[in-house]
C-alpha cells in the first residue's frame, strides 16, 4: 500500500483518496434529540410536582394553625411556628449566599439612597407576606386560601399598564384583563362571604369582612415584591435583605404566646413534632427544588414545556389533587359513619356535623381531618342553598386567569443558550408562600441581550513540533470542520463569532548540504500535502487562493478555506527566531493581541500595498489585502479585548465545533473567567495508552471537577484551551510570560510546563480558569514506555513547582482572586501532601502485597518492599537515561505481577475473614463502587472503566518509579519527546542546472543559479514578450549579507536589461540590516551571457536595487511549484466543475448548475485541447481561458447580478495562480524578535552554571522527598515492630449479614489516618463531580437545542433563471 505521506501527490490517473475520520458533515443524532425532549419533560414534571407539594404543604399548615381547627392551642402554636419557618427559609438561604458573596466574591455596594429605598420595599413586602400568611389565611378555608394568593399580581398589572402605554399599545390588553379579573375575584370573594354570613354557614361572623380587607391590602404589599420587572430594572443589588421583617411579625404574634417548656419529644408530642416537621421540610425543600428546576427549564430552552405550563397548572393541580383525596379518602375517617358524603339521604351539611365526633381521636389522620373540616366551612355546608359555592369557584377562575394574563410574556420569552439566573429573573429570592406566582412574576419581561449575541473573534493557534502526517491530518480536519460550521464570514452566524486559523511550525527549515540553500524540511512538505488533501476531501478541488510570504522569522503561507475563512501557516526558522512551544505562544500572542489589536484600534496605521489584490480573497490581515469591509481586523474595531479569544492547540489535536462553542460559552457567561479547558481524550493503541485513558478519565472526572467547583482549575492544558484576550494582556501575565529562564528553578517552572505556568500567572492576577466536561478534544498520547516517562519527567516537577508557587503566594492570591479561598488553598495543600507521600504510600501498599502473597511479617514486608525503590534511586543517579527507563520497564512488569497477586489476595483475605468490612476490603469495595458510579454518570466514557484494572496494576510504576525518575532527572530540561531530526535531512543537489555561477555584485558575493525546470517554465511565459518588472514597495527591510558572506541568488531575467533603469526613494547600502546568510531567487529569466555581463558591469545602486526588489528566498520556489500543480489541464477541469457546483449549491439551482458545468467544461476542453493532462498553464494561457469562460456564459435572472458575480468569482478562483506577496509589518516583527524572540545563545560558562544549579536543585528536591517518605515508612515500620497489641485502633468486626463478631480488627493509627484522609478526599471530589455533572447536562441540553443543522440552501432567488450562449442557444427553467 502506498505510504500516507504521498497522498498529497496525486497523479491524474489516481483520483482515489482516503477521507479522514470526521470529515463528513455533523448531523443531529436522533438519540440526543429524544434525550433533549425527555429531559425537558422530566424537568417540567419536577417543577409541577415540587410546586404542588410545596403549595399543598403550606395550605395544610395554614389549616392546622387556624383558630377554627380542632387542634389544641399548643398544637396550633407549633404549626404556626412551622409556618413562620417556611416563610423565613428561602430568606435564610439567600442571606447565607449573600454573606458568602460578600466574604469571598466581589459585589457592587449600593449607595445609601438605593439602600434606603430597597429597605422600605422589602419591609413592606415582608409585612404583607406575614399578614397574609400568618394572620389572614388561618381565618379562611383552604379553598379560599388557594384562590386568594392569585391577587399578588395586582401591582405588577398596574405597572404593566403604565409600562405598555409607552411601548406597544395592543399588548396593554393583557394587563388590563389581569387587573379586571383580579378585582372581579375580590368582589366575588366578598359576595361569597356575604352569602355565608346570611345563611349562617359554620357560624361565620362579620369579622371576616375585616380579614378580607386586610387580605386585599396585604396582597397589594406583597405584589410590590416584583416592582422592578415592569420597569425593566437590572438586578444590581447583590446583598439582599434576606431575613426581612418576618421576624417582627414572628416576635409580636408568636414568640410571647408560646410556652416552650410545653414541647418535648415524649409521648403524644412526638406525633405533633413529626407531622409539623415533615410538613415544614416538605414545603421548604420542594419550594427550593421548584425554583431550581424552574431555572433549569429556562436554561435548557424548555420555557413553555418545562416552566410556563407546569407553573400555571400548579393551582388547578393542587385543587384537583385535593378533590381526589377528599372524595376517595374521606370515607376512611374514623367515625365517618355518622355522615355519608355519597349517600342519597344524608346531605353534605350533615356529614360536616358528623366530623365533630372526631376532634378528640388521636388515631384520625390529622391533615385529612382538618382539610375536610376546612372544606365544610364553605357554602357547601349550607342547609338552605349551595349555589353560592359557584361564586367561590368563579373567584378561583378569575384569580387564576388574572395572574396568567399578567404573566403572558413568559410564553413569548426567548432564552439564549447561555443565560445566567440574574439575566432570567429580576431577583434571586423566591417567595415560598407563593412559589408558582413568584416564579412567573419574577421572570423578566424583556430578557437583556445575551452575551452570546456579542460578536467575538477566535484565533485558533496550533503549535507544531515534528508532527507526523496522521497527526497533522487531525488538526487540519478540525479546522476545516469549524470553517464549515461557521460558514461565510461575510454572513452573520447565530453563535456570533468569526475566527482565523494560525499554525506555527517550529523547526520548519533545513539547509541543503551541497548548495547551502535554506529550504523547508519534510515536515512542512507533509503539512502542505495535508492541506491539499483535506481541501480535496471537503471540496473535491484544489485550494482556491494561496499566498506565499517571506517574513523575518521564516515564512508564511496563507490559504482561504472553502467557506472564506483564513488559514495562516507560519514557518519558523530556528536560526532567526526562538523555537519551542512557549516562544511560539508568545509570538502569536504579541502578533494577534498586540499588533493586530493595535491595528484594529488604529486603522489609519495600516500600510496597504500599491497593487490591487484579488477581490475574492477575504483577508484577516489588513496589511496584505484590501477588503476592509469584510476584514476581521476591521470587525475587531467593534470587538473588545474581552471578546477576543485565543484557542491554544497542539499540532495533533482533534476536535469538533461543538467543543469550541461550549468553551466560548463559559467565557461569555462569566467576565472573570480568563481561560477554559475541555475534556482531553488520549488516543492511540497499546498498554501505555490504556493506562493513560483511565488516568486522564480519573483526573478529569474527579480532580478537575473538584477544582472547578471549589475554586479554580490550576492547569488548562495547552492542547485544547480557550484564553480571553484581556486576561492574557493583563499586568504580570504576558509580559512575565516572556521571561527568559536564567536560574535552575525557572527552567523547571517556566519551560517544562508552560501551560501550567501561564495558568498560574492568570490565577495570581485574579482570573478564573474553568473546566467544561462536554468540550471533547482528542490528542495523541505517548505509546512507548520511554516517551511516556520522558513526557512525565517534564510534567511532574513543573506541576509541583507551579503548585508550590501558588501556595507560597496563597494569601496574596486569595486577595486578588475571588474564586480562590483559604479553604481551597488548604485543599490544595492536602492534595500536594498526598502526592508527596505517594512513593511511601505505594511502598507500604507493596509491603501489604508481600504480606498477603508471601505471608511475611509486617516488619519484614516493609524492608523487602523498600529495597526496589532504593535500588532504583541509585540506578537513576549512576546510569544513563535510556538504561534508567529500561530498568523501570522491567521493574514495572514485576510490580504488575505483584499487584495482580495482591488484588486476588485481598479478595481471598476477605473470604477468610468472612467479611469485607475490613479497612482494606472496605476501601477497595468503596473505591470500585465509586468509580463505577462515576463511569455511569459519564455514559459516553463508560467503557474506560475496563482500563481501571490496567491502571491498578500500574500504580507502582506510575506513582513510585515515575516519581523517582522525574525527580532524579530534574536537571535534564530537554523536551524529551518528538526529538526526531527527520526535517534536517540532507537534500540532494539538483543536477539539472543550466547556470551555476559565482560572481561579484557590488558589495556582495553572489551565486547565480538557474535550473532546467525554471528555464523551461519561464520560456513558455516570455516567448515573444518583454520581461515584466515587479513594482518596488514603499519600504523594504530585505536582509542581505555584506562582503564576507556568500549569497546564492537564482535569477530569472531577460538578457537585455537597461543599465539606466532608475528608481527613486530607495535606501542606501548602509541602511540595510545585516543578518544571517539568506538566499534569494528572482522572477527574471537569466542566461549565461547575462551572468557574465552582470559580473563585469558596475551598475548604479538604484539599478541594482530595482533588480533585487523581485528577489525572494530559496524556499519559496519549491513551495510555489507545489501549488502550481493546480494549474494543470486535468486539475483545472475538475476544479472548474467543482467550483461551479459549490457556488450554485442552492438546491433550486441543481439543474441550471449541471448545464452550466457542461457548457463551461466544453469551453475549457476547446481552449486547452493542445495541452497534455499534466501540463501547467502559463499566465497568458490562464488569461485567455478566463476570457473565454466569461464570454461563453451569460446568466439571465431577476437576481442576475448576484449570480453573475458568484459564477465570475468561481471562474477567477479556478484560474488564479499562487501569489508571492510581501510583508508590510517588517518593523513589528523585527522589533518583537529583537526584544523577546531572538534565538538564545548561551555561553559555555553560563551553561555550566545552569547545569550546576539544576543538579543542586535536583539534590534538594530528592533529599526533601526522600526524608518525608522515609519518615512515613519508618514510622509505620516501628509501629509494626512494636506490635498491634500495644499501639493499635480496635475496630468492631461485622459479618456481611450485619451481626457483630467477638473479634476486633486491629489497625495501625497512621495507616487508618491516611486511609481515612484519602477516603475523605475522594468523597469530596465525588460530590463535586455530581454537582458538576448536573450543570454540564444543563449546558449540553441547551446547546443541543441551538446547534447548527446542515441543510442545503433553499433561496428563492432563481425564478426565471435561464442560460444562453452567444450562438443563440437558450435554456429556460421551463425546458429544465
Amino acid at each position: 500500500m502506498q505510504k500516507l505521506q504521498k497522498r498529497g501527490e496525486r497523479d491524474t490517473w489516481d483520483p482515489f483518496q482516503l477521507n479522514p475520520v470526521g470529515a463528513e458533515k455533523e448531523s443531529k443524532r436522533r438519540c440526543f434529540q429524544i434525550a433533549q425532549y425527555l429531559v425537558a419533560v422530566i424537568v417540567g414534571l419536577a417543577v409541577l410536582a415540587s410546586a404542588v407539594v410545596a403549595k399543598g404543604a403550606l395550605l395544610v399548615l395554614s389549616t392546622l394553625s387556624s383558630p377554627t381547627s380542632m387542634r389544641s392551642p399548643k398544637e396550633k402554636q407549633f404549626y404556626m411556628l412551622m409556618l413562620v419557618f417556611c416563610l423565613v427559609c428561602p430568606n435564610v438561604l439567600v442571606f447565607i449566599k449573600s454573606l458568602w458573596r460578600c466574604a469571598f466574591k466581589s459585589f457592587v455596594q449600593p449607595n445609601m439612597k438605593t439602600m434606603s429605598f430597597i429597605c422600605t420595599i422589602e419591609c413592606l413586602v415582608s409585612l404583607g407576606t406575614s399578614i397574609l400568611v400568618l394572620v389572614v389565611m388561618p381565618q379562611f378555608d383552604v379553598l379560599t386560601n388557594l384562590f386568594i394568593s392569585g391577587g399578588v399580581c395586582i401591582v405588577s398589572a398596574i405597572l404593566q399598564i403604565v409600562f405598555r402605554l409607552q411601548r406597544e399599545m395592543w399588548k396593554i390588553v393583557f394587563p388590563i384583563c389581569s387587573l379586571i379579573l383580579t378585582l372581579a375575584g375580590y368582589c366575588l370573594l366578598g359576595l361569597d362571604y356575604y352569602v355565608r354570613i346570611s345563611t349562617y354557614v359554620d357560624n361565620q361572623s362579620t369579622d371576616c369582612y375585616i380579614y378580607i380587607g386586610i387580605g386585599i391590602f396585604a396582597s397589594l404589599l406583597v405584589s410590590l415584591c416584583w416592582w422592578e420587572n415592569p420597569l425593566q430594572a437590572t438586578n444590581r443589588i447583590k446583598l439582599l435583605f434576606g431575613i426581612r421583617g418576618v421576624y417582627l411579625i414572628y416576635h409580636v404574634l408568636i414568640e410571647k404566646s408560646i410556652v416552650w417548656s410545653d414541647f418535648n419529644l415524649q409521648n403524644a408530642d412526638w406525633e405533633l413534632l413529626q407531622v409539623g416537621l415533615v410538613l415544614f421540610f416538605l414545603q421548604a425543600f420542594c419550594s427550593a427544588a421548584c425554583h431550581w428546576f424552574g431555572v433549569v427549564a429556562c436554561k435548557i430552552h424548555a420555557v413553555r414545556m418545562g416552566f410556563a405550563v407546569p407553573v400555571c397548572c400548579t393551582g388547578p393541580a393542587v385543587l384537583l389533587l385535593g378533590m381526589i383525596l377528599f372524595i376517595t379518602q374521606v370515607q376512611k375517617l374514623e367515625g365517618a359513619e355518622h355522615g355519608n358524603i355519597t349517600g342519597n339521604n344524608i346531605s353534605f351539611a350533615e356529614f360536616c356535623e358528623s366530623l365533630a365526633y372526631l376532634g378528640s381521636k388521636n388515631t384520625t389522620p390529622v391533615a385529612l381531618l382538618e382539610l375536610t373540616r376546612s372544606i365544610c366551612r364553605t357554602s357547601l355546608n349550607s342547609y338552605y342553598l349551595q349555589w353560592p359555592f359557584s361564586m367561590l369557584a368563579l373567584e378561583g377562575v378569575c384569580m387564576w386567569s388574572g395572574f396568567v394574563t399578567c404573566t403572558y410574556y413568559v410564553w413569548k420569552i426567548k432564552v439564549q443558550r447561555i443565560e445566567r439566573t440574574s439575566q432570567l429573573f429580576v431577583r434571586r429570592l423566591y417567595e415560598s408562600a407563593f412559589i408558582d406566582l413568584s416564579l412567573l412574576l419574577n421572570t423578566k419581561m424583556k430578557v437583556p441581550r445575551a452575551k452570546n449575541q456579542d460578536s467575538c473573534v477566535i484565533y485558533l493557534c496550533a503549535t507544531m513540533w515534528h508532527e507526523t502526517y496522521e497527526e497533522m491530518l487531525k488538526i487540519l480536519t478540525s479546522m476545516f470542520r469549524l470553517d464549515r460550521y461557521r460558514g461565510d464570514p461575510k454572513e452573520e452566524h447565530k453563535d456570533c463569532f468569526d475566527f482565523e486559523c494560525h499554525i506555527y511550525v517550529d523547526d520548519a527549515f533545513m539547509t541543503e548540504e551541497e548548495t547551502g540553500k535554506r529550504l523547508v524540511n519534510s515536515y512542512v512538505n507533509d503539512l502542505i500535502d495535508v492541506v491539499i488533501e483535506v481541501y480535496r476531501v471537503f471540496t473535491n478541488k484544489e485550494p482556491d487562493e494561496v499566498s506565499i510570504i517571506e517574513t523575518p522569522y521564516g515564512g508564511r503561507l496563507i490559504f482561504v478555506l472553502p467557506e472564506g475563512n483564513m488559514l495562516y501557516i507560519h514557518l519558523k526558522d530556528k536560526s532567526l527566531i526562538r523555537n519551542k512551544k512557549r516562544w511560539s505562544q508568545i509570538m502569536y500572542m504579541y502578533y494577534l493581541l498586540g499588533w493586530k489589536g493595535y491595528i484594529a484600534k488604529n486603522p489609519q496605521k495600516i500600510t496597504h500595498q500599491n497593487n490591487l489584490c484579488r477581490a475574492s480573497l477575504v483577508s484577516c490581515d489588513g496589511e496584505i489585502f484590501l477588503l476592509p469591509q469584510y476584514d476581521n481586523d476591521n470587525k475587531r474595531r467593534f470587538i473588545s479585548d474581552e471578546n477576543t479569544y485565543i484557542l491554544a492547540l497542539d499540532g495533533d489535536t482533534d476536535f469538533h465545533p461543538k467543543a469550541v462553542i461550549l468553551l466560548v460559552d463559559r467565557l461569555r457567561m462569566y467576565d472573570n473567567v480568563g481561560a477554559a479547558c475541555g475534556r482531553i481524550h488520549p488516543t492511540g493503541m497499546g498498554p501505555m495508552v490504556w493506562y493513560q485513558k483511565f488516568e486522564y478519565a480519573v483526573g478529569h472526572w474527579l480532580q478537575k471537577t473538584a477544582e472547578h467547583v471549589f475554586g479554580s482549575v490550576l492547569c488548562s492544558p495547552g492542547c485544547f484551551s480557550l484564553f480571553r484576550g484581556s486576561a492574557l494582556m493583563d499586568d504580570n501575565v504576558l509580559k512575565r510570560y516572556t521571561t527568559t529562564s536564567t536560574r535552575a528553578a525557572e527552567y523547571v517552572q517556566y519551560d517544562q510546563g508552560e501551560d501550567r505556568w501561564l495558568c498560574t500567572l492568570l490565577l495570581q492576577e485574579g482570573w478564573r480558569v474553568e473546566y467544561n466536561a462536554a468540550s471533547d478534544a482528542y490528542t495523541n498520547s505517548p505509546q512507548e514506555f520511554k516517551e511516556f516517562y520522558n513526557q512525565r519527567r517534564r510534567w511532574g516537577p513543573s506541576t509541583l513547582a507551579n503548585t508550590l508557587d501558588l501556595l507560597h503566594n496563597g494569601g496574596e492570591t486569595v486577595k486578588r482572586n475571588s474564586s480562590i479561598s483559604r479553604l481551597y488553598i488548604f485543599y490544595q495543600m492536602f492534595t500536594v501532601g498526598s502526592s508527596i507521600l505517594g512513593p511511601a504510600s505505594v511502598t507500604l501498599m507493596i509491603a501489604g502485597a508481600f504480606q498477603f502473597v508471601f505471608g511475611l511479617s509486617g516488619t519484614n514486608s516493609i524492608i523487602v518492599a523498600s529495597v526496589p525503590p532504593v535500588f532504583y534511586i541509585i540506578v537513576c543517579f549512576i546510569a544513563k537515561t535510556n538504561n534508567q527507563i529500561t530498568i523501570a520497564g522491567i521493574m514495572s512488569v514485576l510490580y504488575a505481577f505483584l499487584m495482580t497477586a495482591s488484588f486476588f489476595s485481598i479478595i481471598g483475605d476477605m473470604v477468610i475473614q468472612g467479611t469485607f468490612l475490613t479497612p482494606t476490603g472496605l476501601f477497595l469495595v468503596s473505591m470500585t463502587i465509586m468509580y463505577f458510579i462515576t463511569a455511569l454518570l459519564h455514559p459516553e466514557e463508560f467503557g474506560l472503566i475496563i482500563y481501571g484494572l490496567m491502571y491498578f496494576i500500574c500504580i507502582p510504576s506510575g506513582y513510585l518509579l515515575l516519581t523517582i525518575y522525574s525527580l532524579v532527572n530534574m536537571n535534564n530540561v530537554s523536551w524529551g519527546t518528538r526529538e526526531s531530526n527527520k526535517g534536517e535531512g540532507v537534500v540532494k543537489k539538483n543536477h539539472n542546472t543550466v547556470c551555476d555561477r559565482t560572481c561579484k555584485l557590488c558589495c556582495w558575493d553572489m551565486k547565480i543559479q538557474v535550473t532546467q525546470e525554471t528555464e523551461n517554465l519561464m520560456l513558455q511565459q516570455i516567448t515573444g514578450q518583454i520581461a515584466q518588472q515587479a513594482p518596488p514597495p514603499q519600504n523594504t527591510n530585505q536582509e542581505m549579507t555584506q562582503n564576507d558572506e556568500n549569497e546564492t541568488v537564482s535569477l530569472s531575467a531577460s538578457s537585455d536589461i537597461d543599465n539606466n533603469f532608475m528608481i527613486d526613494d530607495l535606501v542606501e547600502p548602509e541602511e540595510l540590516p545585516v543578518s544571517g546568510k539568506k538566499h534569494y531567487n528572482c522572477a527574471f529569466v537569466l542566461n549565461t551571457a547575462f551572468c557574465n555581463s552582470l559580473c563585469r558591469k558596475q551598475y548604479e545602486w538604484n539599478t541594482i536595487m530595482a533588480l533585487l526588489m523581485c528577489v525572494y528566498v530559496d524556499w519559496v520556489t519549491p513551495v510555489k511549484e507545489e501549488f502550481l500543480k493546480k494549474l494543470t489541464y486535468a486539475n483545472m477541469k475538475r476544479n472548474l466543475q467543482e467550483q461551479i457546483r459549490y457556488t450554485l449549491r442552492n438546491k433550486n439551482h441543481d439543474d441550471v448548475c449541471e448545464d452550466l458545468v457542461l457548457m463551461l467544461t466544453d469551453t475549457l476542453n476547446g481552449q486547452l485541447s493542445g495541452l497534455g493532462p499534466e501540463d501547467v498553464l502559463s499566465e497568458s494561457q490562464l488569461d485567455e481561458l478566463e476570457d473565454a469562460l466569461s464570454a461563453r456564459r451569460i446568466l439571465k435572472t431577476n437576481q442576475m447580478m448576484r449570480l453573475e458575480k458568484r459564477v465570475t468569482t468561481a471562474i477567477k478562483k479556478t484560474v488564479i495562480a499562487p501569489q508571492v506577496q510581501k510583508l508590510d509589518n517588517h518593523k513589528f516583527w523585527n522589533k518583537v524578535i529583537e526584544d523577546y524572540l531572538k534565538p538564545i545563545k548561551e555561553t559555555e560558562a553560563h551553561k555550566e552554571v545552569v547545569i550546576r544549579e539544576l543538579k543542586s536543585l535536583r539534590n534538594k528536591a530528592v533529599f526533601l522527598y526522600f526524608i518525608i517518605n522515609v519518615l512515613w515508612v519508618v514510622a509505620t515500620f516501628f509501629l509494626q515492630a512494636i506490635g498491634s497489641d500495644v499501639i493499635s485502633i480496635q475496630i468492631p468486626k461485622y459479618f456481611p449479614n450485619g451481626t457483630l463478631s467477638d473479634e476486633y480488627l486491629k489497625v495501625e493509627p497512621l495507616s487508618l489516618m491516611f486511609l481515612l484522609s484519602f477516603a475523605i478526599l475522594l468523597i469530596i471530589q465525588f460530590l463535586a463531580m455530581l454537582y458538576h455533572r448536573v450543570y454540564t447536562l444543563i449546558h449540553v441540553v441547551s446547546y443541543r437545542g441551538t446547534e447548527k443543522d446542515y441543510k442545503q440552501r433553499d433561496e428563492d432567488d432563481d425564478d426565471g433563471l435561464t442560460l444562453e450562449n452567444r450562438n443563440g442557444l437558450v435554456i429556460t427553467s421551463d425546458d429544465l
